[in-house]
């Protein structure tokens, strides 16, 4: 078949060329599956993080759809395996599934759990998703997992003084014996080989009874820590979360497992012995309540999210230079944008703040709301006291009593709308759900508007692209007066228009506070 290369840009008002070209130089993995490359030279066509050695801009053509690439006469790549990506049509849904299923068993979805129970949730048959993850995967869904837990096993063998009896558990193997006899057959080594010493392993004696364990999470360099904690301590919650002297500390609640979770940056530690140490720490110090082990795999997923340390700083920033905002940069290299560590923790937060004045009044309703629809828990820290309320004790509050809290009658449905939406599984508000549907749901059937459900979607489903153009202090950072204006100006900065926004909002809100008003959203 002869190829039939597609040089104008993709039809579509998100994506354009250059967009494309932009998100394939980065590998950007949240331009996963939205479109494909093709290379004219090889007649192969790629996913937008293909490992493969980049080729030169003119050689590239870019499609929405792997049939689009094949249709034109490009073949699939044998390295990334475009019947991986996760697609978006019809024809890709075996792919996506398989993706959405390994997503949620990284994060330890059968870890206690039985695949037909995962099935269920991703409403299809237990023998679907096992067909679906060996055609993709070549696996089946339990050793997939078996595979996640020997790694998380190595890793907390190797780096925390922890007992091999409480590394079985918090791995997700539900008895010793299975995680020996898996280690052994898989590794062919008892885990205790893996031990870095004697030493350790007298340690992890000794440690039994700890009640803390400390953890490492790596990332990129640069990192605005400093900025990042900034925007957190703005929507951090009383009694659910702390930011001080640069820390970052909540309650969690995951399956049952309650505890505090705190994270700070290794390379501003106190105490580094030289400069040379603090510069090679590219890492969070993580420290974690032995009780919250049994749920170690989506916590750590959790907070790589809220933390956005998957983000590839140097590529962003260098292609925000090229766009006009040099001097940001260079003040201040490797902003993130903070995540979300429950979807509809920070849905709540956010609709509740579209009514609210300022910053302060949000943070007190959502605190009564927390007081009141939460729980409280013994952390041992009088200021980590509170567990924020889930979509189901939102659902069964119902509107009358998030309205007797303090809430406006328009915000309280448009809440218990998201709440039992979450709660009956038609909405997924965590990393992986497809943004364009989320998106809609949110503005159309939770009647939220497009500007709130791109929000949302920015921080719960990890959306790098989402820009408030209405937001006034945006406006006069850049120095324009209408909305117009400022997506013109912000044209030249997607596909990372949100990874701007965080840059003008935080030097122009030292001045002027940004307001809680709802903004449009492109």
């Amino acid at each position: 078949m002869a190829k039939r290369h597609f040089t104008t840009p993709i039809n579509t008002a998100e994506l354009t060329s250059d967009i494309c070209q932009r998100a394939v130089h980065a590998r950007d993995p949240r331009f996963d599956g939205v479109f494909f490359v093709a290379i004219t030279t090889t007649g192969v066509y790629c996913r937008p993080v293909c490992p493969a050695r980049v080729v030169h801009a003119d050689r590239r053509r870019f499609f929405l759809s792997a049939a689009a690439a094949e249709h034109a006469g490009y073949r699939p790549c044998l390295r990334c395996r475009p019947e991986l990506a996760p697609g978006r049509a019809i024809c890709d849904a075996v792919s996506r599934l398989a993706g959405t299923a390994a997503h949620r068993i990284a994060a330890g979805g059968l870890n206690g759990r039985s695949v037909a129970q995962l099935a269920r949730e991703l409403c299809v048959s237990e023998r679907h998703l096992r067909r679906a993850l060996e055609r993709e995967l070549g696996v089946t869904p339990v050793e997939l997992a078996q595979t996640h837990r020997l790694l998380l096993a190595k890793r907390l063998l190797a780096d925390t003084d922890l007992s091999i009896t409480r590394i079985a558990y918090a791995s997700g193997f539900q008895s010793l014996r299975r995680f020996n006899a898996v280690f052994h057959d898989r590794y062919r080594m008892p885990p205790s080989a893996l031990r870095r010493s004697p030493q350790a392993a007298r340690a992890a004696r000794d440690n039994e009874e700890s009640d803390t364990l400390r953890l490492t999470l790596s990332y990129r360099a640069p990192f605005a820590w400093d900025a990042l904690l900034s925007e957190l301590s703005r929507d951090a919650v009383p009694g659910i979360e702390l930011v001080a002297r640069g820390h970052y500390a909540r309650t969690v609640r995951l399956n049952g497992a309650t505890g505090v979770v705190s994270a700070w940056d290794a390379a501003h530690e106190r105490g580094a012995r030289s400069s040379r140490r603090s510069a090679r720490s590219t890492h969070l110090n993580i420290a974690l309540s032995t009780s919250l082990l049994p749920e170690l795999m989506p916590l750590l997923a959790k907070l790589r999210h809220l933390f956005d340390l998957d983000a590839e700083p140097s590529v962003i920033d260098g292609h925000l230079e090229q766009g006009g905002l040099g001097d940001l940069i260079r003040r201040v290299p490797g902003v993130r944008i903070p995540g979300a560590f429950d979807g509809f923790e920070i849905a709540l937060r956010l609709i509740v703040g579209m009514d609210a004045s300022d910053g302060a009044a949000q943070r007190s309703l959502t605190q009564r709301i927390a007081e009141h629809l939460g729980e409280r828990i013994d952390t041992g820290h009088p200021a980590l006291a509170l567990v924020a309320p889930d979509a189901e004790r939102v659902a069964q509050a119902g509107v009358p009593r998030l309205a007797a809290l303090g809430v406006t009658r328009a915000s309280a449905e448009a809440i218990v709308r998201v709440a039992r939406a979450v709660v009956e599984g038609t909405l997924r508000l965590e990393p992986g759900a497809d943004v364009a549907p989320t998106r809609a749901a949110l503005a159309e059937t939770m009647g939220l508007g497009s500007d709130m459900a791109s929000i949302i979607s920015m921080r719960a489903l990890r959306w790098p692209d989402a820009f408030p153009v209405a937001d006034a202090a945006l406006q006069r950072a850049i120095g324009v007066t209408s909305e117009r204006a400022l997506l013109e100006r912000a044209e030249s900065w997607r596909p990372w228009r949100a990874y701007a926004a965080a840059r003008l909002s935080g030097i122009s809100s030292i001045e002027n506070p940004r307001p809680r008003a709802r903004p449009a959203v492109a």
